[in-house]
């Protein structure tokens, strides 16, 4: 197979072009062929987990919360961003509270402590900021 050398950014680029299920099964093959890397073998709930824990913010909300929080660390943030940004943090929180349930299930699935998990998948933290 030939190799093709592309910069992330570009690459961010065509995958927002793509349509909402042309994106998604892009990301489900990415999330599948890195957890291969990770885990050689997944069952097939393992890989439904790992795919759904690794599934981060859409894009623009990512971009919306960043420039959310810049306005608000440079203090010209409004009472209706203001709102927006507890929303999102809301969600946020949220997402992350399904995501430790998810790794918590993962890891009984193994039979392993939840830490050992984390670092066999190699697993970072998810920074929102």
């Amino acid at each position: 197979m030939p190799t093709i050398e592309i910069e992330a950014e570009q690459l961010l680029n065509a995958a927002l072009q793509m349509s909402k299920s042309e994106l998604e099964e892009f990301l489900a093959k990415l999330f599948a062929l890195k957890a291969r890397e990770y885990a050689p073998v997944l069952s097939q709930k393992e890989t439904e987990l790992f795919l759904k824990i690794n599934q981060g913010l859409p894009y623009s909300t990512q971009q919306r919360l960043n420039k959310l929080i810049r306005r608000r660390q440079a203090e010209t943030i409004t009472p209706e961003e203001t709102t927006e940004l507890k929303r999102l943090t809301d969600q946020i929180e949220k997402s992350d509270a399904e995501r430790l349930k998810l790794l918590i299930e993962f890891a009984k699935l193994r039979n392993v402590p939840l830490r050992k998990l984390i670092k066999q998948l190699g697993l970072k933290p998810v920074r929102h900021d």
